[in-house]
């Protein structure tokens, strides 16, 4: 059996249930260089997800699951059990040769194992000498929000994605990666946005037992004090510009965020560029107004928004004030200054 050490109690206990239950096997570990080696695909699980929603939608999935892979794969789950408990699991699995690291749950399990792959702002490596090939990035969606499988039409649908699984067709995206003053790292291949959307996010993530609902009531929150906010901005690390009153700015790998929004509408992660948005000057009747543009996607066209795509770009708050919220995928940051760039063809996905 597939037994990943990584200080985790109930990740072990998992693994070793869940295998014997999808099919006996013979003693390896994953990478082993076998001629007839099956592929060792980990399921990475938040059970919590969606208000338990996910973990139950899950255990109905197993048997299907065991039907359609168990023949050709070898099959490990692994259940998180807090916050950023996925990007370990994920960086152990790449580390001792897994073929996929396949995240069951919405963006924010999906942002975790993405995380995963990168480790000290570098790619994480296969330390198995034996593999060859690199570990695949897969999605099952299963959680409150699937914005990130919307951009390829994908639907839904849990078994579909298990067809994508089994027929194994991989493809390199873009990976967006976000630097701030202390040199960290952090990485998205959705969206990532500052100011007012990003606030709303925070605010979202409260309510999440609400389903996409959430995004209503975080976005009301936000709007309570709300100021739009003059900003200094670089592209490409060129000339330093002001961009003023700010509601928000949005810089896409893919088109759609806060529960269907197709915020980047030309976002495209196989483009080796982000798209940015930047909303001026709005006023809350201008989003009751506008909502169904920035949904259907065709509010490049609206007065205050514009758009460009772009390789890096730089953000800081000029008041000095500070409290300008960030995020990525959904999942809070900090705040202002930070550096948003493209990484090409960074992660290896199923498709």
């Amino acid at each position: 059996m597939i037994l990943m050490a990584l200080g985790k109690g109930l990740y072990v206990a998992n693994a070793v249930s869940f295998r014997s239950e999808l099919q006996p096997m013979a003693p390896h570990s994953i990478g082993s260089s076998s001629p007839s080696r099956q592929k060792d695909l980990v399921f990475v699980v938040n059970p919590l997800g969606a208000n338990g929603r996910t973990g139950k939608e899950w255990r109905k999935l197993v048997p299907y699951l065991r039907s359609r892979l168990g023949k050709e794969c070898n099959i490990c789950e692994s259940l998180t059990s807090g916050p950023c408990h996925a990007i370990d699991i994920t960086r152990e699995a790449i580390r001792e040769g897994a073929d996929s690291v396949i995240a069951v749950g919405g963006d924010g399990t999906l942002h975790e194992v993405v995380n995963g792959f990168f480790w000290a702002g570098k790619p994480v490596v296969n330390q198995m000498k034996e593999s060859t090939n690199s570990t695949a990035l897969g999605l099952i969606p299963l959680g409150t929000g699937s914005d990130f499988a919307r951009t390829f039409g994908w639907k839904n649908d849990p078994h579909e994605a298990i067809e994508r699984v089994a027929r194994g067709l991989r493809s390199r995206i873009d990976a967006g990666v976000i630097t701030g003053e202390n040199c960290d790292h952090h990485y998205f291949i959705n969206v990532a946005d500052i100011h007012l959307s990003a606030k709303a996010g925070f605010y979202a993530s409260r309510y999440k037992r609400f389903g996409n609902l959430c995004y209503v009531i975080g976005a009301l929150q936000a709007f309570i004090g709300h100021q739009n906010q003059d900003l200094r901005i670089r592209f490409n690390d060129g000339l330093w510009e002001t961009c003023p009153q700010v509601t928000a700015l949005c810089i896409g790998n893919a088109k759609y965020f806060g529960g269907g929004m197709k915020i980047t509408p030309n976002a495209d992660p196989f483009s080796r560029n982000l798209q940015v948005v930047i909303l001026q000057s709005f006023k809350w009747y201008d989003f009751v107004l506008k909502l169904h543009k920035l949904y259907n996607g065709t509010h490049l066209s609206v007065k205050n928004v514009s758009a460009r795509s772009v390789l890096s770009i730089e953000v800081e708050d000029i008041s000095g004030k500070g409290g300008i919220y960030i995020q990525s995928d959904g999942e809070h940051l900090g705040f202002l200054p930070k550096k948003i760039s493209i990484l090409p063809a960074a992660i290896e996905m199923i498709v």
